[in-house]
């Protein structure tokens, strides 16, 4: 049976060393989603995704400068090698037949190929593996829902192509209608992951609420997710708190739930998602030049709408952007 534990505010600061890691800056398989099956709207508001092995992709075109711009030692067989971790949808995920890497990741990358005049070879590999996978040259690109930091632009380059957004969520009929700063969480029942990115935002708005003479936010910490979903769809708490990409893909396959707030992933900072690659060796500016020829066509905006990730957006892709500081 699921455990289920309320704790203070002290005692969540306590929590936070069991670490799940932080929210899109680790394993994006933390909280995968089941089946479901990009995206047809029924009349009761569920969209269907295709997961299936037969993909009907956005094509992309080949944009000659961003091509130009691609160094001979990753042009010369004519693919991009690219790292996915497939055990989160809409992110990645294995299709129906438990093989083929589908997915907004997956997506992306194949466009971004195009884009350069390559050929995709998408890879699944467990997240934990990429940096060794990128540092040895297996792998010369990653698309796995990694976050910017400063400590990672030592050893790795990045061209961004989503923002990291976290999303509060509620039951469909909730009278809970906006979440955006301290305040709106003031008093509410709150699930989240223990040590991630996320609890620390709600530890941070709760300390603000507490100082300012407002009611305590009671945390709410699940073992998994299917128990996570049944404390908010059976009123034993009023908001989930996480990723808000996983989150995004459940409320719009079975419209139980409902976005009401969006925060940065590195708040008060922004957090960028980018494609990862070997330091300095000069993919990342080929990557950014692909990446904003597919913005700049609608290409890009077309996959995301296809995953129901729109409200994470870039209007550019930036090389090297500011990355979250080291915690």
């Amino acid at each position: 049976m699921s455990r289920n534990t309320v704790k203070t505010s002290l005692s969540v600061a306590l929590a936070a060393a069991t670490l799940l890691g932080l929210a899109a800056c680790s394993d994006p398989g933390a909280s995968a989603a089941g089946s479901a099956s990009p995206a047809a709207s029924s009349s009761s508001g569920v969209k269907t995704f295709n997961l299936s092995p037969q993909q009907d992709r956005v094509k992309a075109t080949v944009d000659k400068a961003a091509a130009a711009l691609v160094p001979d030692a990753i042009r010369k067989d004519g693919k991009l090698t690219v790292a996915v971790s497939p055990f989160s949808a809409p992110l990645a995920v294995y299709a129906t037949d438990n093989k083929t890497p589908v997915g907004n990741e997956v997506d992306i990358a194949v466009a971004l190929a195009e884009s350069l005049g390559l050929e995709a070879e998408i890879v699944p590999t467990a997240w934990a593996d990429w940096p060794l996978g990128v540092d040895s040259g297996k792998y010369e690109a990653v698309l796995s829902n990694v976050t910017v930091t400063e400590e990672r632009k030592l050893k790795f380059d990045f061209a961004s192509y989503r923002d990291d957004k976290l999303g509060f969520y509620a039951t469909s009929g909730s009278s809970i209608t906006k979440v955006e700063t301290a305040p709106d969480v003031a008093g509410r029942r709150v699930i989240v992951g223990s040590g991630t990115n996320q609890e620390s935002i709600l530890l941070r708005w709760d300390e603000e609420n507490k100082k300012n003479g407002l009611r305590p936010v009671e945390f709410q910490y699940y073992d998994d997710d299917s128990a996570s979903q049944l404390a908010l769809a059976s009123g034993r708490a009023d908001l989930t708190f996480g990723p808000n990409a996983t989150a995004a893909f459940k409320a719009a396959s079975d419209a139980k739930t409902k976005l009401v707030g969006l925060v940065d992933g590195g708040w008060p900072l922004k957090a960028s998602i980018a494609a990862t690659t070997k330091k300095d060796n000069g993919f990342a500016a080929a990557a950014a030049a692909g990446l904003n020829h597919l913005i700049e066509d609608g290409t890009y905006s077309r996959i995301l709408d296809r995953w129901g990730l729109s409200a994470e957006a870039v209007k550019k892709s930036e090389v090297n952007p500011a990355g979250l500081p080291k915690r």
